[in-house]
Protein backbone atom coordinates (compact mmCIF):
# COMPACT_ATOMS: atom_id res chain seq x y z
CA UNK A 1 0.00 0.00 0.00
CA UNK A 2 1.44 3.31 -1.12
CA UNK A 3 1.83 5.91 1.89
CA UNK A 4 -0.47 8.93 1.69
CA UNK A 5 1.22 12.27 1.82
CA UNK A 6 -0.50 16.07 2.26
CA UNK A 7 0.50 16.28 -1.78
CA UNK A 8 -0.73 13.51 -4.15
CA UNK A 9 -0.78 14.22 -7.35
CA UNK A 10 -0.45 11.81 -10.28
CA UNK A 11 3.11 10.42 -12.46
CA UNK A 12 2.00 12.35 -15.18
CA UNK A 13 0.97 15.61 -12.90
CA UNK A 14 4.62 15.58 -11.87
CA UNK A 15 5.91 14.92 -15.61
CA UNK A 16 4.34 17.99 -16.28
CA UNK A 17 5.25 19.93 -13.67
CA UNK A 18 9.16 19.58 -12.96
CA UNK A 19 11.64 19.72 -15.36
CA UNK A 20 13.24 16.51 -16.73
CA UNK A 21 16.22 16.03 -14.37
CA UNK A 22 13.79 17.27 -11.55
CA UNK A 23 11.63 14.37 -11.96
CA UNK A 24 14.50 12.24 -12.87
CA UNK A 25 15.88 13.15 -9.44
CA UNK A 26 12.52 13.83 -6.96
CA UNK A 27 10.02 11.25 -8.32
CA UNK A 28 12.58 8.33 -9.95
CA UNK A 29 15.17 8.74 -6.58
CA UNK A 30 17.90 10.00 -9.29
CA UNK A 31 21.51 11.87 -8.01
CA UNK A 32 22.80 14.73 -9.72
CA UNK A 33 26.33 14.95 -10.69
CA UNK A 34 28.86 15.88 -7.60
CA UNK A 35 29.98 19.41 -7.93
CA UNK A 36 27.69 20.31 -10.33
CA UNK A 37 24.25 21.42 -8.51
CA UNK A 38 23.15 25.07 -8.13
CA UNK A 39 23.06 24.76 -4.45
CA UNK A 40 26.59 23.06 -3.47
CA UNK A 41 27.98 26.15 -2.66
CA UNK A 42 25.60 28.56 -1.88
CA UNK A 43 25.69 30.19 1.89
CA UNK A 44 23.35 33.32 1.31
CA UNK A 45 20.66 33.31 4.38
CA UNK A 46 17.20 31.86 4.07
CA UNK A 47 15.62 28.69 3.69
CA UNK A 48 16.02 25.79 1.09
CA UNK A 49 12.17 24.37 0.15
CA UNK A 50 11.51 21.17 -1.40
CA UNK A 51 11.27 21.68 -5.40
CA UNK A 52 8.28 19.12 -5.86
CA UNK A 53 5.84 21.33 -3.42
CA UNK A 54 7.69 24.23 -1.66
CA UNK A 55 7.31 22.56 1.71
CA UNK A 56 10.30 24.33 4.01
CA UNK A 57 13.40 21.32 4.86
CA UNK A 58 16.70 23.14 5.89
CA UNK A 59 17.76 26.64 7.05
CA UNK A 60 20.83 28.29 5.75
CA UNK A 61 22.31 28.13 9.60
CA UNK A 62 22.47 24.37 9.33
CA UNK A 63 24.27 24.59 5.66
CA UNK A 64 27.88 23.53 6.02
CA UNK A 65 30.92 22.92 3.00
CA UNK A 66 31.44 19.26 3.57
CA UNK A 67 33.34 18.61 0.29
CA UNK A 68 30.86 15.65 -1.01
CA UNK A 69 29.81 17.57 -4.01
CA UNK A 70 26.05 17.99 -3.14
CA UNK A 71 24.49 21.00 -0.60
CA UNK A 72 24.86 19.33 2.92
CA UNK A 73 23.09 20.39 6.41
CA UNK A 74 23.70 19.06 10.23
CA UNK A 75 19.99 19.67 10.96
CA UNK A 76 16.27 19.18 8.93
CA UNK A 77 13.25 21.62 9.54
CA UNK A 78 11.16 19.04 12.35
CA UNK A 79 9.41 17.27 10.80
CA UNK A 80 9.97 18.09 7.28
CA UNK A 81 11.79 15.22 6.33
CA UNK A 82 10.96 10.94 6.45
CA UNK A 83 13.79 9.13 6.82
CA UNK A 84 13.80 5.42 4.88
CA UNK A 85 16.42 2.55 5.13
CA UNK A 86 18.33 1.97 1.51
CA UNK A 87 19.59 -1.04 0.65
CA UNK A 88 20.13 -0.22 -2.84
CA UNK A 89 23.74 -0.26 -4.48
CA UNK A 90 25.30 -3.24 -2.03
CA UNK A 91 24.93 -0.55 0.15
CA UNK A 92 22.85 0.36 3.78
CA UNK A 93 21.81 4.22 3.72
CA UNK A 94 19.55 5.80 5.58
CA UNK A 95 17.23 7.85 2.12
CA UNK A 96 15.77 11.25 2.44
CA UNK A 97 12.18 11.79 1.51
CA UNK A 98 9.91 15.05 1.74
CA UNK A 99 7.57 14.46 4.46
CA UNK A 100 4.59 16.60 2.73
CA UNK A 101 4.95 14.75 -1.22
CA UNK A 102 7.32 11.63 -1.03
CA UNK A 103 9.97 13.30 -3.13
CA UNK A 104 13.26 12.11 -3.10
CA UNK A 105 15.93 14.75 -1.57
CA UNK A 106 19.16 12.74 -1.18
CA UNK A 107 20.32 10.79 1.90
CA UNK A 108 21.58 11.57 5.66
CA UNK A 109 24.57 9.79 6.96
CA UNK A 110 26.47 10.32 10.59
CA UNK A 111 29.54 11.28 9.35
CA UNK A 112 28.45 15.40 9.83
CA UNK A 113 30.26 17.93 12.02
CA UNK A 114 30.24 16.73 15.70
CA UNK A 115 30.64 20.05 17.20
CA UNK A 116 26.86 20.27 15.93
CA UNK A 117 24.34 17.12 15.31
CA UNK A 118 26.85 14.60 14.01
CA UNK A 119 24.51 14.46 10.97
CA UNK A 120 25.08 15.23 6.83
CA UNK A 121 22.14 15.35 5.25
CA UNK A 122 23.37 15.04 1.47
CA UNK A 123 20.61 17.02 -0.64
CA UNK A 124 20.48 17.18 -4.46
CA UNK A 125 20.81 20.58 -5.45
CA UNK A 126 17.78 20.17 -8.28
CA UNK A 127 15.59 18.74 -5.46
CA UNK A 128 15.18 21.90 -3.74
CA UNK A 129 14.58 25.53 -4.29
CA UNK A 130 15.81 28.86 -2.12
CA UNK A 131 13.80 31.91 -0.55
CA UNK A 132 16.64 34.53 0.62
CA UNK A 133 15.64 36.35 3.82
CA UNK A 134 16.94 39.78 4.48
Amino acid sequence: MDKKYGVQKSEQEWQDQLSREEYYVLRQKGTERPFTGEYNLHFENGDYHCKACNAKLFESDHKFESGCGWPSFDQAVEGAIEYIRDTSHGMIRTETLCANCGSHLGHVFNDGPRETTGQRYCINSVSIGFDPKD
